[in-house]
């Protein structure tokens, strides 16, 4: 159990209309879909963590953009005491080569068209339709 937040960087990479997820391997979400990430090592940047985290988990290169959102993932004991708190920074990424090969945490990595992120058909992480969607809107304002 660690008494502190864990500050962790999840990819949101959108790419002809796609997003990129992996399914994780590790909890918190083991078994689900949901965006490649992980924790942001002492001393590193969001923007380096983020790029290092998504080349470690798909092999895809990207350039760091803006920060779409932050999540809090509380992670409960049976008995419903907090035992590992994360604070996920949402990071909107600019595809710039590779195609995705599960790596490091991830069992698969792969493009998923934006209709195909449904919770009802999908075991993802939560909100991860709705951060996509958030960042398909962006990268369709920015030109990404």
């Amino acid at each position: 159990m660690s008494p502190t937040p864990i500050p962790a960087v999840i990819a949101v990479v959108i790419r002809e209309d796609r997003t990129l997820l992996v399914r994780r391997a590790n909890p918190p979400d083991a078994g689900l879909w949901g965006f490649p990430g992980g924790k942001i090592e002492f001393g590193e940047t969001v923007t380096d963590a983020v790029t290092r985290e998504l080349l470690e988990e798909t092999g895809i290169q990207a350039e760091a953009r803006d920060v779409i959102t932050t999540l809090d993932v509380l992670v409960r004991s049976s008995s419903g005491a907090v035992e590992q708190h994360y604070i996920l920074i949402a990071v909107q990424c600019r595809w710039v080569a590779g195609e995705p090969v599960a790596g490091d945490d991830a069992l698969e990595a792969r493009w998923f068209d934006l209709a195909e992120l449904d919770p009802g058909r999908l075991p993802m992480s939560a909100d991860v339709d709705v951060i996509a969607r958030q960042a398909h809107a962006a990268s369709n304002h920015d030109g990404i």
